[in-house]
């Protein structure tokens, strides 16, 4: 893999994992579409790990605060911790479907998205569209601090969802908390949350993928360039959309998806 590709896979990482475009199927898509290729698929998904891991540094780096309150409040008894302890709980609980959808299906959906062109460029188009009916018809009224165990529960059957390239991990969890009736920021502010331990889990579940068939040498300086690039771009992008989410809505994003789902869908069936 050529440096430049690397950096560049990164930040299209960064950007994509944290914006609701979705950063498996940009990843899955930039290669089709430029031909880049890592070598071969075992690789590809060992890469992968490499930027997913950088994307979580991201996390971690931008809500560090957030994250300590929360472990702290998770385990007190102070009334003065109810709220925090209450949402806490709701992000582990709320974690709970991605984690058994991965571990029991993660390999089939690998081997059978990842070539899946056309279905990607669907669930682009139609995740996009419903974000779009989520956005419009949202009351946007919750703030993050009412969020209970039952709204952490369907937000993280979304999330679950997304293991599938094309539904974006930020996208649909962000499009179910507005239809719960989270205000925008709210719903991304949680949806950053609740894929800090899942994105963790499954970066530590996928480096198995490490010792299946070893990593060649000349790929781990693109790793940690990619993994850097990701990080950086990542933790920007977080910040942008957050602030971005006070006083504006989804639908660049729906107008995005719609348009590189459309193109794909072009190149797939008529090669153009």
């Amino acid at each position: 893999m050529d440096l430049l590709q690397a950096i560049g896979l990164g930040i299209l990482q960064g950007l994509t994992e944290f914006l609701p475009i979705s950063s498996s199927a940009h990843l899955i898509l930039m290669r089709f579409w430029f031909g880049w290729e890592i070598g071969n698929p075992q690789a590809e998904l060992v890469f992968d790990v490499a930027l997913h891991v950088g994307t979580l540094t991201a996390i971690v780096a931008y809500f560090w605060r957030d994250l300590a309150r929360l472990a702290r409040a998770a385990f007190s008894r102070t009334p003065e911790d109810s709220v925090d302890r209450r949402l806490a709980w709701s992000i582990v609980i709320g974690c709970i479907p991605a984690a058994v959808v991965g571990a029991l299906f993660e390999d089939l959906i690998e081997e059978f998205f990842r070539s899946q062109y056309a279905v990607i460029a669907g669930l682009l188009i139609g995740i996009g569209l419903l974000m779009a009916v989520a956005d419009w018809c949202g009351r946007k009224q919750r703030t993050i601090e009412s969020v209970g165990v039952l709204d952490a529960l369907l937000i993280g059957v979304a999330q679950a969802c997304a293991l599938i390239p094309g539904f974006s991990r930020s996208g649909i969890t962000i499009t179910a908390g507005l239809m719960l009736g989270l205000q925008r920021e709210a719903a991304a502010r949680f949806s950053f949350l609740l894929a800090t331990p899942i994105t963790f889990g499954a970066a530590v579940w996928s480096f198995r993928n490490l010792f299946k068939g070893g990593v060649p040498s000349e790929l781990y300086v693109p790793m940690i360039a990619g993994g850097a690039a990701a990080m950086v771009v990542g933790w920007l992008c977080i910040a942008f959309l957050l602030r971005y989410l006070r006083t504006h809505s989804l639908m660049p994003f729906v107008v995005y998806r719609v348009a590189i789902g459309a193109a794909t869908l072009g190149k797939v069936f008529w090669g153009t």
